[in-house]
């Protein structure tokens, strides 16, 4: 991936470090995109001392008029975006009944509205050239029904549809779109309620492998799609997760 360019959203932590890591270790320079300029800063200074390149992109995905400047100032200096990874998210784990308005906008927002707009934004030079790689990061939530987080869930669900329209929409113009679901990986944003007595018990016992994902898993797939081997695979659901939605059991 010498040659290529990336954007990689919620890249300050977690999953989104590793997978912007990855690219970055295959040889693509990476637009690291989150809220946290500081947190990039590490995460810049670890892929560069790793020998990659990378770069802060500091802006609200949420704000469609911030990203679009982000983008824009993105491509005036780097001239092109080649792969976009739809990554940020977040979920905050109540029963339905319990969802205020509020709550379910920034969730939808975050989870579903941000992918698309980074999408159109990014799509249209990659249409243009007739070559893109956009990857959505969705979750095992959107498949299979879980205990809590319904707004979660319907974001990420949509985010998997979102993946097959535009994958059906934008594949003859070269560019492919899929997503990748994962199940539990320890990052920032598990690690509470992975901490909570027999949760992680109750996890690993309804999943076959045994075992949680880590993040550089999560980055290697992503990785793959967004090379020139995995050109033929297009509007894709790869779910992530040892094998939980197979057995589809969540005691």
């Amino acid at each position: 991936m010498k040659d290529r360019i990336a954007l990689v959203t919620g890249a300050s932590r977690g999953i989104g470090a590793a997978i912007a890591g990855r690219l970055a270790q295959e040889g693509a320079l990476v637009g690291l995109v989150a809220r946290s300029g500081d947190a990039l800063n590490d995460v810049a200074s670890a892929i560069q001392d790793d020998g990659g390149r990378a770069v802060p992109v500091v802006v609200d995905v949420t704000d469609r008029a911030a990203s679009a400047d982000a983008v824009g100032a993105f491509l005036d200096t780097h001239g092109r975006v080649d792969i976009l990874v739809n990554n940020a998210g977040g979920n905050v784990r109540k029963r339905a009944a319990d969802i205020d308005a509020e709550l379910w906008d920034r969730l939808i927002a975050l989870g579903l509205t941000a992918p698309f707009a980074w999408s159109q934004l990014c799509g249209a030079g990659m249409r243009e050239r007739g070559w893109g790689r956009i990857v959505n990061i969705g979750s095992v939530a959107g498949m299979t029904a879980l205990p809590t987080g319904a707004a979660y869930a319907a974001a990420k669900a949509g985010l998997a549809q979102l993946t097959k329209n535009l994958a059906r929409e934008w594949g003859p113009e070269g560019v492919t779109v899929n997503c990748v679901a994962p199940w539990y990986v320890p990052t920032p944003l598990t690690e509470g309620i992975l901490a909570k007595p027999g949760f992680q018990d109750a996890v690993l016992a309804c999943t076959p492998s045994g075992r949680l994902g880590t993040p550089e898993e999560i980055g290697a797939a992503v990785a793959w799609l967004c090379g020139d081997e995995a050109g033929w695979i297009n509007g894709a659901l790869l779910p992530m997760d040892g094998g939980f939605t197979a057995a589809s059991f969540y005691p």
